[in-house]
C-alpha cells in the first residue's frame, strides 16, 4: 500500500489545476470549472452538509468517503480562486502551538 500524507492533497490539487479549460463534458472537475466559484462553492456547501450528517449519525465509511468528496470539492474551490494549498498549510503552520481559543479571538469579530 502506498504511503498517504499531506502531499496527497498538494498532488491531487495538481491534477484539478490542470483540469481548468478542458472539455466539461469529459471533466466532472473541468465542469465545476465552468460553474465558476458561486457554483463550486454551492457544491462545496453540499458536501459538507452530507460530512456533518454523517459526522453526526454515521461514521465509519461513509464520513470517509464525504470527507474525501468534501477536500476535493474545497480543493476545487481554491484553485478556482487562485489560493495555492501551501497558503493553508502555511496558515496552519503558523496557528500551530497557540491556544484555538486565543487565535480565533485575533481574528476579531467578523
Amino acid at each position: 500500500m502506498t504511503a498517504i500524507d499531506g502531499s496527497t492533497l498538494d498532488r491531487l490539487f495538481a491534477v484539478i489545476d490542470s483540469r481548468r479549460g478542458a472539455d466539461p463534458a469529459a471533466s466532472y472537475t473541468a465542469k465545476l470549472f465552468a460553474e465558476g466559484p458561486a457554483g463550486i462553492a454551492k457544491k462545496l456547501g453540499e458536501e459538507a452538509v452530507e460530512t456533518v450528517i454523517e459526522g453526526v449519525g454515521g461514521g465509519g465509511p461513509r464520513l470517509v468517503a464525504e470527507s474525501a468528496d468534501l477536500l476535493y470539492h474545497l480543493l476545487v474551490l481554491w484553485a478556482a480562486r487562485g489560493i495555492a494549498p501551501v497558503e493553508v498549510w502555511r496558515a496552519l503552520e503558523a496557528r500551530a502551538g497557540a491556544s484555538g481559543i486565543d487565535e480565533k479571538n485575533s481574528r476579531g469579530k467578523s
